[in-house]
């Protein structure tokens, strides 16, 4: 046999085995028999504990949330879905208002759910998957100091709270805010690029989007569609619907748990509608964004005036006055804007808009309502700080501990504040409002400097300070709510944060600049 002809079998073998590798590649694979067995025997468990202890109607959502959720697996069962399913929770579910039909001896509310299904498929990834690399937090120092000053704070009350019975209060305080500030580290797990993290805050936008036009038609209808969840989802309502009135008019809830807490959501994605009509993935023509995203703010605008909340326009005043500091021409161009709303909603709802804005102008009057029901439930803001004062003049470095305050139910041994960093004051003293504000301006003056001075691209300095703005608003909140009672507004500041970490840590910098926000 020749060289030639030996060369020539080989190659022609070699084309066989290439043949045949590519044959066994394209050709689906059968699942193995303990695949199917397994799937078989996990939906006869499924269905035969639904059929045993659930109603029939919830029973059905169940097999058919179950039905799409195996269509739909390629597109569920991926990162990106994992965020903004955890977003929609937040932004369309009320907290405190919904649980899962599922009895485990405390509420299992749908966002604590998928706060804990990102944390344990992020803890998973990290074990089995030696590609994937943390994501750093840059904000890791300003929360750290503040978990420090709540923690000594219930060192140096521990035996106070043990003979009080109130330690293990304390203890769940812990907890549940370790359960909302995990938002902050699995959310910037999961953006992992420019384009998931434009896409993220379409998403958010577009939420708030539907929620200001629901929170419109909730004011002109009455009918709170974010309470009828219910009705055609596996969820079973834990409290009544509420009412609240001002003006002699109903407030929106919307999907919140108070007008005050939707106000100052959406008024925090009003800088981020600012930023994606500029730089949205969607629509791709400059124009066509700035008139989606236009009609987008008007929306949002609404949802607030539907809110009728004071504490909006505060957090709308230092949100204008940061732009007309940083970008002035932006900030005219919104006060061309927004003059005619205001107008157009003082001649559609002039009770509302007096209420919200007019009523700033009489100092006295509006002062005087701070005053009223003093030593009550719900009594006015200025009314609650003189016994408050007295309570801190008794504890006034380390408060009286962290958690160990309860407003509500039987067992309630304080008073609603309506001022989180006065409630901070009380349970951990001196030493914790000094760590709460390292934790809330830190990363706002850290996202300002980025802007101003280390960002490379101009669009990455445009995201850093739109956030910056948005969370400085979202500070000046919380002197006019209890901003850790109600989760959406609280979630929505740690979800913007972790889009702030991604800009001080994943985008590039000047050449001259020092690396300031990079830590872990």
């Amino acid at each position: 046999m020749t060289t030639t002809e030996s060369d020539a079998r080989t190659r022609a073998a070699s084309g066989e085995q290439a043949a045949a590798h590519t044959a066994e590649a394209t050709t689906p694979r059968r699942p193995r028999t303990w695949a199917i067995v397994s799937i078989a025997l996990g939906l006869a468990a499924v269905v035969l504990v639904s059929v045993v202890f659930l109603p029939p109607l919830i029973t059905g959502a169940v097999l058919l949330s179950l039905s799409a959720v195996f269509l739909l697996r390629r597109v569920l069962f991926t990162w990106p879905a994992l965020l903004f399913l955890l977003a929609a929770s937040i932004m369309f579910i009320p907290a405190r208002r919904y649980a899962l039909p599922i009895q485990l001896g405390f509420a299992l509310e749908p966002y604590r759910v998928m706060i804990f299904v990102a944390i344990i498929a992020l803890a998973v990834a990290f074990l089995v998957d030696r590609r994937r690399r943390w994501q750093p937090i840059a904000f890791g120092w300003p929360l750290g100091i503040f978990l420090a000053t709540l923690l000594v704070s219930f060192i140096a009350n521990g035996t106070r709270l043990v003979n009080a019975g109130l330690a293990t209060t304390s203890l769940s305080a812990f907890l549940q805010l370790g359960v909302l500030l995990s938002v902050l580290f699995t959310v910037r797990q999961l953006l992992t690029s420019e384009r998931l993290v434009l896409q993220f805050l379409m998403f958010l936008s577009w939420c708030a989007m539907i929620v200001g036009f629901f929170a419109i038609v909730e004011r002109v209808t009455r009918i709170n569609v974010f309470w009828m969840l219910s009705s055609f989802l596996p969820l079973v309502m834990l409290r009544d619907q509420g009412e609240a009135m001002r003006a002699g008019v109903n407030r929106a809830y919307g999907s919140a748990q108070h007008p005050i807490a939707l106000a100052v959501m959406l008024c925090m994605i009003l800088p981020i509608l600012v930023y994606l009509a500029k730089y949205a993935l969607w629509p791709r023509l400059e124009m066509n964004r700035r008139i989606f995203y236009g009609i987008g703010t008007v929306l949002v605008f609404g949802g607030i005036i539907a809110a009728i909340s004071r504490t909006a326009v505060v957090v709308m005043g230092v949100m204008f006055l940061l732009a007309l500091l940083f970008v002035p021409r932006v900030a005219f161009v919104l006060l061309a804007f927004a003059v005619p709303m205001v107008v157009l909603a003082a001649l559609v709802v002039p009770a509302q808009v007096d209420s919200m804005l007019l009523s700033f102008l009489d100092v006295d009057t509006l002062i005087a309502s701070q005053y009223t029901s003093a030593g009550m439930r719900g009594a006015g803001r200025l009314a609650d700080l003189a016994p408050a004062m007295a309570e801190v003049a008794r504890l006034p470095f380390f408060g009286q501990g962290f958690g160990s305050r309860i407003v509500v139910g039987d067992e309630a041994n304080s008073f609603i504040l309506d001022n989180q960093v006065l409630g901070i004051l009380m349970e951990s003293g001196a030493l914790g409002v000094a760590g709460f504000a390292v934790f809330m301006l830190a990363p706002a003056v850290m996202l300002v400097v980025f802007a101003l001075r280390t960002a490379r691209e101009r669009r990455h300095a445009a995201l850093a300070l739109a956030i910056g703005i948005a969370i400085t608003g979202y500070s000046a909140s919380l002197f006019f709510f209890d901003a850790f009672g109600f989760f959406q507004s609280f979630l929505m500041h740690l979800m913007l944060l972790a889009v702030g970490a991604w800009v001080l840590t994943a985008t590039p910098r000047r050449a001259s600049a020092a690396t300031v926000g990079a830590g872990p």
